[in-house]
């Protein structure tokens, strides 16, 4: 017998004598060992962006001056390129390859209404913009009645020798109307944060130096303004269809003032029907128009009035965009719904951007700085979602307290390694049906959402989110989390995280990205935090074309980290 019999011979009974010893535990092992396998090789995914491309996410300048440190651009913006100042807006008949305008928020209208533009699918695709009352009631404004109370607000306040419009509304139609009316008519808008107290009315009114406010009955103490405001010309009623019978053209009496007091139906109902229904022309429009906003600080610290350009808002806007991946950017198939107050610049700023990139925007007074999402979106399913951090910390609490059984915390631990390890976000899958029984409720119809977009804001009592925090809401909801550092005198953000960033460290607030293509971020001394060459840290400070004044100190501590995102000290 040879080598090769013997070979042979050994090989036969090594099998026989294995499978002589198989029985039902052998075939468990196997059995999972298989599963197991196949469901790596099934599930496994690329990464949804190049690691490396999280491992710096920004870069310095090559020199710095004394007592300051590098400054630091998005990778998006490198040192050699100007920050993106604008919206790039194409007039009709431009060239193709034309550099385009900047624009304002003239443009962001008349992009909204002329639909898509570019040759696709979507082509002259639009957006709807829908009032959202109660679970049920859902009304969808047409965009050319939109247009036409634009231009009827807008042509009635400046006959009336109105220059600097209040507006002290909650969420709504109304306001982005009123918003558009100031653009289109060189009047300066003045957005009040919604539900303040008589007297910081009052104060913002007179800091502002406004002589029209448009408001809602009930809200607004029109006495005490009259009394003590003598510089109030026009006041513009938003009155609910269930009050309009009655007779809101009186002044109070004995205030001795001469307050020209009208309705916004009866502006737009006693005029022609076919009067506003075309915007101003764009030959010939005079410079934009400032925005003014307050920004509100911790309790107890006066607000902070801060007058924004045509310049900034538009700077702004095209940042935001342009952070939002190719395959991912809002479109005509995108819900926006803004939980939070339009009041706020980075709220106002990525609504104007929902608008300009034809997304439908969805309204509701529930969304002034709405503390539970459950409710802000009832009746109906966003996509894309401006969330507080104070309601993402309860929307946290809420869901964590259901995953208290060993496989709901199994299974949210695949979820999380699917994250923070392969860096793709989860799927749908036969073990993920028992875990979307837990999500929280979200919209009408979960697994839609697809996008939330927090802040946090600088001076104020926000409170801080973690990145454990973020990445549990992002395995509880199936979206995707931006997390911005916003300040008074930025329009939108100075820093966010990267869309596809899905780490996890040891923080009690997460890291807040690099900077966007419209800003630029350096820190200088202060107190015990000195910049030395191989540390940066210190105040920060934020330049750029969406920074009112070209450049402001946010007065507190900050740092980079080695993977060059900004946060706190």
């Amino acid at each position: 017998m040879g080598a090769f019999d013997n070979l042979l011979l050994t090989l036969d009974e090594g099998i026989t004598d294995f499978f002589a010893q198989w029985n039902i535990y052998s075939t468990i092992i196997v059995t999972a060992f298989i599963g197991f396998v196949t469901y790596q090789l099934s599930t496994r995914k690329d990464p949804d962006t190049h690691p490396m491309l999280l491992v710096r996410q920004s870069q310095g300048s090559a020199v710095r001056q004394p007592g300051q440190s590098p400054v630091y651009r998005g990778q998006s913006a490198p040192h050699s390129m100007p920050l993106q100042t604008g919206l790039n807006v194409k007039d009709p008949g431009a060239s193709r390859w034309a550099r385009g305008r900047d624009g304002d928020l003239r443009d962001i209208w008349r992009q909204a209404v002329a639909g898509v533009q570019e040759d696709g699918p979507n082509k002259g695709a639009k957006g709807k913009i829908l009032s959202v009352f109660g679970t049920e009631h859902v009304t969808e404004h047409s965009l050319d009645d939109i247009t036409r109370q634009i231009n009827l607000i807008g042509q009635h306040i400046k006959e009336q020798g109105g220059s600097r419009v209040a507006i002290y509304i909650p969420n709504s139609v109304e306001l982005l109307a009123a918003l558009f009316s100031c653009a289109f008519y060189n009047l300066t808008a003045v957005v009040l944060p919604f539900e303040q107290p008589e007297e910081e009315v009052i104060s913002m009114l007179r800091r502002s130096g406004a002589d029209t406010v448009i408001t809602a009955p009930g809200c607004f103490p029109f006495d005490l303004v009259a009394k003590h405001y003598p510089s109030l010309r026009q006041l513009i009623w938003i009155v609910e269809e269930g009050s309009r019978h009655m007779d809101w053209n009186e002044v109070p009496e004995g205030t001795g003032s001469s307050v020209n007091v009208s309705t916004w139906h009866e502006i737009i109902g006693d005029s022609p029907a076919a009067a506003g229904r075309e915007l101003p022309a764009l030959e010939g429009q005079k410079e934009p128009t400032d925005v003014i906003l307050f920004w509100q600080f911790k309790s107890g610290v006066p607000s902070e009035m801060v007058t924004f350009t045509a310049s900034n808002f538009a700077s702004a806007i095209a940042a935001q965009l342009f952070a939002i991946p190719t395959s991912q950017k809002m479109g005509p198939s995108d819900l926006f719904l803004p939980a939070d107050s339009l009041a706020n610049s980075h709220t106002l700023v990525l609504t104007l951007a929902a608008l300009f990139s034809n997304a439908s925007v969805a309204l509701n007074s529930v969304g002034t700085q709405a503390y539970d999402l459950a409710v802000a979106t009832r009746g109906i399913s966003p996509t894309i979602l401006v969330a507080t951090p104070a309601a993402l910390i309860k929307t946290h609490q809420e869901t964590s307290s259901k995953f208290s059984s060993l496989i709901a915390r199994n299974l949210h631990w695949l979820q999380t390694r699917h994250l923070t390890q392969y860096g793709v976000m989860p799927t749908a899958s036969f073990l993920s049906s028992y875990y979307d029984s837990l999500r929280p409720s979200i919209g009408t119809k979960p697994g839609k959402l697809r996008l939330i977009l927090t802040a946090e804001r600088v001076g104020s009592d926000t409170p801080r989110l973690s990145s454990q925090v973020l990445s549990d809401l992002r395995a509880y909801t199936g979206a995707r989390i931006i997390y911005a550092l916003t300040a008074a005198k930025v329009a939108g953000a100075v820093t966010q995280t990267l869309f596809y960033d899905y780490r996890v460290f040891e923080d009690k607030c997460s890291h807040f990205g690099p900077p966007l293509s419209s800003t630029e971020v350096f820190f200088k001394d202060m107190g015990e935090y000195k910049t030395t060459d191989g540390v940066s840290r210190g105040e920060i400070v934020v330049k750029g074309p969406s920074v009112s004044g070209g450049e402001t100190a946010l007065g507190v501590a900050g740092y980079m980290r080695d993977d060059n995102t900004l946060a706190y000290a």
